[in-house]
């Protein structure tokens, strides 16, 4: 069975512009999936329907066999601790330290007085630490997010979404802010994510040789509507010509 089922998904924001259109795919458990397409093709609205950030018009998305098109509150609630999110610009809290904001990831297990007193366990402490061990970045446990570099910010909010034991991951952008080497780092500690700890990892990119690089499969949105879904290898160039055009490719290399 597959981990993510979206079936002619559709969204607008008016009635004259489709953001996204008929949308139709099957991912699979332990996959690193490359979502790429120019600026405005639907890719962050594409992860935003898939935890249900923002509502569709419809369709539906059918997440470890359950289908979500429906779900309200407390469903949504648990939704998200299933799936993770890892942002463009980080969106840790700059003046708490690094620790704290990995266990920030555990309050959706959490009632609003736990949550509100940080009341977390043993356990849940020594899984914050191991994860920091894990990205490389546990000498800085003690440390504001504000005093560490980009690179370093984003694997905090790797952690952070680690540590909520999800099922799958979805980053919006999460190497666009970083320079190169930075850039390499992260990804492959998200391919290392998905090959050791069998989480599933939906990437939104911009960089297509990053994507050739990395990803499992490659998804791509033009005008809201997929025009490609294979592997890197399908990915020839006549390919990213309907993708992208001739004059708006977007080929950065990392």
């Amino acid at each position: 069975m597959s981990l993510l089922e979206i079936k002619h998904l559709n969204k607008s924001y008016d009635s004259k512009t489709n953001v996204l259109k008929d949308i139709n795919f099957e991912i699979e458990s332990g996959d690193l999936v490359s979502v790429i397409g120019p600026s405005g093709a639907g890719k962050s609205t594409l992860l935003r329907c898939i935890n249900r950030m923002v509502n569709f018009d419809d369709g539906k998305i059918i997440f470890d066999g359950k289908d979500t098109t429906h779900y309200k509150k407390r469903e949504l609630r648990k939704l998200r601790t299933d799936i993770g999110m890892v942002f463009q610009h980080y969106n840790l809290v700059p003046r708490l330290t690094v620790i704290e904001n990995v266990l920030h990831g555990r309050l959706g297990y959490k009632s609003t007085i736990q949550g509100l007193l940080s009341m977390f366990t043993e356990v849940e402490k020594e899984n914050a630490f191991s994860l920091l061990d894990t990205l490389g970045i546990v000498e800085h446990a003690y440390k504001r997010c504000d005093q560490l570099s980009g690179g370093q910010q984003q694997r905090v909010g790797i952690a952070r979404a680690l540590i909520q034991n999800p099922k799958l991951i979805l980053c919006d952008e999460p190497i666009a802010s970083l320079d190169p080497n930075a850039s390499k780092v992260i990804m492959t500690y998200l391919k290392q994510i998905t090959r050791d700890m069998n989480i599933t990892c939906i990437v939104n990119l911009h960089q297509v040789d990053v994507a050739r690089e990395y990803s499992d499969r490659i998804i791509a949105l033009n005008k809201g509507a997929v025009v490609f879904d294979g592997s890197h290898l399908q990915l020839t160039e006549e390919r990213m010509n309907h993708v992208y055009g001739m004059e708006t490719r977007e080929l950065i290399t990392v």
